[in-house]
């Protein structure tokens, strides 16, 4: 019953015209116009028991409006339901468009990775697990088609990182039954976007946890930071469903390199390495989020190794949550700048990063430069 009332609210139908919110309940406040580095300024945090956050307008902090319908265009055309761009923490655009609302509940996809991931920090960081710990301490024998001495080379740490040395030939991926995961090679010496591995992490984390690991996911963070939303399990994967502002809070608690208004959420030490290369073999990938700004990346159901940049026209210091139909949870702590993108297929997209995001981040600079 529950996944049929988040596709009725994702059903919900307002207007296809862009709609910016601009409820009664916010308040507008007139900063000075700043295009440079602000990661010395003063972050907002909207509260917890309340619809009110604050905003302020593109004008104020010097933003070029004449490029916010080109924008606006190409987010309608690639069939954007949410759109929001945080500055300071506080709401500057908030758009829904194609019949969405704000109300609505839409699918993290590969983006909730990153939600897995700050869990098994606090977990880690609460005594419950260490990262380095094998997989098979949590899933007994057997978790996978394996000898057992391979399969109790897995870590966790290799489950958050992609090289837990899994087939990726098999003919589903996302499968967690014990026959589909076969040895490939030795963990630690290959990455392959192998979802199965990851996905089996809730499980582990869910057998460390003394209250289990949707009661922890609740009260240690989704009600700390005022979220909504719940995990659906959708055939062999489990899927984040929340509205766009449950999403901005989240990139804001990470703006904030994980601490809520005052309140720490997860060791300095954890998110650091949570939020910089995990491993050398892609540059790009920390412990399942996306990082910029580095010398070559991999892609998810590639072996290829690519020179450059993730994505170019976006800041260097950016990290993102990514996920199927180009779902977009982006953090740019050099402009303090968290930015949401929901909705459905682009037509551009793979299982994380695509062509969209570049094409995203050039319409985002020409109203922000």
């Amino acid at each position: 019953m529950y996944f049929i009332a988040f596709l009725i609210c994702l059903s919900c139908s307002s207007s296809d015209d862009p709609t910016d919110i601009t409820s009664e309940e916010m308040t507008t406040e007139e900063p000075t116009p700043t295009n440079g580095d602000t990661s010395n300024t003063t972050l907002y945090f909207p509260p917890i028991d309340s619809d009110t956050w604050e905003t302020i307008t593109p004008e104020t902090i010097g933003w070029d409006v004449s490029e916010l319908a080109s924008l606006r265009t190409f987010l309608i055309d690639h069939n954007t339901k949410a759109f929001m761009i945080l500055k300071d923490g506080k709401i500057v655009i908030e758009d829904y468009y194609n019949g969405a609302a704000i109300s609505d509940n839409n699918p993290w996809f590969s983006a909730g990775k990153t939600l897995t991931s700050f869990i098994t920090g606090m977990a880690q960081d609460d005594g419950f697990l260490s990262i380095d710990d094998t997989t098979s301490s949590y899933l007994g024998d057997e978790w996978t088609a394996m000898t057992l001495e391979q399969e109790q080379a897995i870590t966790i740490r290799n489950q958050l990182t992609m090289t837990s040395g899994g087939d990726y030939t098999v003919s589903n991926t996302s499968c967690t039954d014990p026959e589909c995961l076969l040895y490939l090679n030795a963990p630690s010496t290959d990455w392959y976007y192998h979802n199965a591995f990851y996905t089996l992490l809730q499980p582990v984390l869910h057998q460390a946890i003394p209250q289990g690991f949707d009661a922890y996911f609740d009260s240690q963070l989704k009600n700390v930071i005022g979220m909504n939303g719940a995990w659906i399990d959708l055939g062999f994967n489990r899927v984040y469903f929340s509205t766009a502002r449950s999403m901005a809070r989240f990139g804001l608690l990470h703006l904030n390199e994980g601490n809520w208004d005052g309140t720490p959420l997860i060791s300095s030490s954890y998110f650091d390495e949570m939020t910089t290369t995990s491993q050398n073999l892609n540059p790009a990938y920390g412990y399942l989020w996306w990082l910029n700004g580095k010398d070559s990346y991999r892609l998810p159901s590639s072996t290829a190794q690519f020179s450059g940049s993730l994505i170019p026209n976006a800041p260097d210091d950016l990290i993102a949550g990514l996920g199927a139909n180009d779902q977009k949870l982006y953090i740019a702590p050099s402009k303090n700048l968290v930015i949401i993108r929901m909705g459905d297929s682009t037509g551009m997209e793979v299982l994380g990063p695509s062509g969209f995001d570049n094409e995203l981040w050039e319409k985002i600079n020409a109203v922000i430069e």
